[in-house]
């Protein structure tokens, strides 16, 4: 036990402390993080890969009730008949389109006999840099759209609706939070408008096909967590090893004879040759 005495002075228990901490992070925190993101990014990679090639649907055989919600068909087209709602008008804030600065139209949607489903419009760009440009309102009449399924989105903390340039504005597409903002009741999925549709503005691009690094960096975060103890365990196993050649060599290395009188006084009063 004596040889493993060492890993008891403070400078070796605070890397153990690191090394455990860092492990735990790396299995528990920042991988599943990564894999997450990759989850998550694989399965819309795949709902829009359905979605190019699947026929539309009617927006109640997929939404029939005002508290529905479809997360496993999201991207899918829908096609749905009734009327938008132009006085519950609502702006997305701090969209960009090319590089520029833009807002989401969101317009409250009456489906005949169906469901009240947020729609929207398209994006327009800001005017001088942030102020809400004029743009057409959407129509009054009875009309027949065709969008896609998106999942609500979730306000940000601390960021509260306002009012401004005439507009009311939001921070995300937070259907829930729009319902109550609106009084309007609104399915928890909402629907994006495809290009040429009634109502339509700037129409949304399709996000990239693109699943991104999150795989390579959970794969990575998961070898920082196996590496650590690793190497803290070469450490101590190379001091150990340091430890012992140094005690060999001591017990090697011969001991000294000892002094006779004789030179032990001419030591001290300088006169040994």
């Amino acid at each position: 036990m004596k040889r493993w005495a060492f890993l008891l002075r403070p400078g070796w228990l605070a890397l153990f402390v690191v090394v455990i901490a860092f492990a735990y992070l790396c299995f528990t925190v920042l991988a599943p993080w990564q894999l997450g993101k990759n989850t998550k990014t694989s399965r819309e990679n795949a709902q829009i890969s359905r979605s190019l090639t699947s026929e539309p649907v009617a927006l109640t055989s997929v939404l029939p009730q005002q508290d529905s919600s479809a997360p496993d068909e999201q991207w899918q087209r829908v096609t749905a008949t009734g009327h938008y709602l132009p006085d519950r008008q609502v702006l997305a804030r701090l969209r960009v389109i090319d590089g520029d600065p833009a807002y989401e139209v969101l317009v409250p949607f009456v489906v005949d006999s169906g469901p009240t489903v947020l729609v929207n419009r398209g994006y327009v760009k800001a005017e001088q840099g942030s102020r809400v440009p004029a743009f057409a309102p959407a129509p009054s009449g009875k009309v027949t759209i065709t969008a896609r399924l998106r999942d609500s989105g979730k306000a940000p903390e601390g960021k509260q609706p306002f009012r401004q340039d005439g507009a009311q504005q939001v921070y995300a597409i937070d259907t829930a939070q729009i319902s109550e903002l609106l009084n309007v009741p609104l399915t928890g999925s909402y629907l994006q408008l495809v290009d040429g549709q009634p109502g339509g503005l700037g129409t949304i691009a399709l996000p990239h096909l693109d699943s991104g690094p999150f795989l390579s960096y959970g794969i990575q975060w998961i070898a920082f967590g196996i590496l650590a103890p690793v190497g803290l365990g070469y450490f101590i196993i190379s001091e150990i090893k340091a430890r012992r050649r140094d005690r060999a060599a001591a017990e090697a290395r011969p001991a000294e004879a000892p002094l006779t009188t004789e030179e032990k006084l001419a030591d001290r009063y300088g006169k040994r040759r």
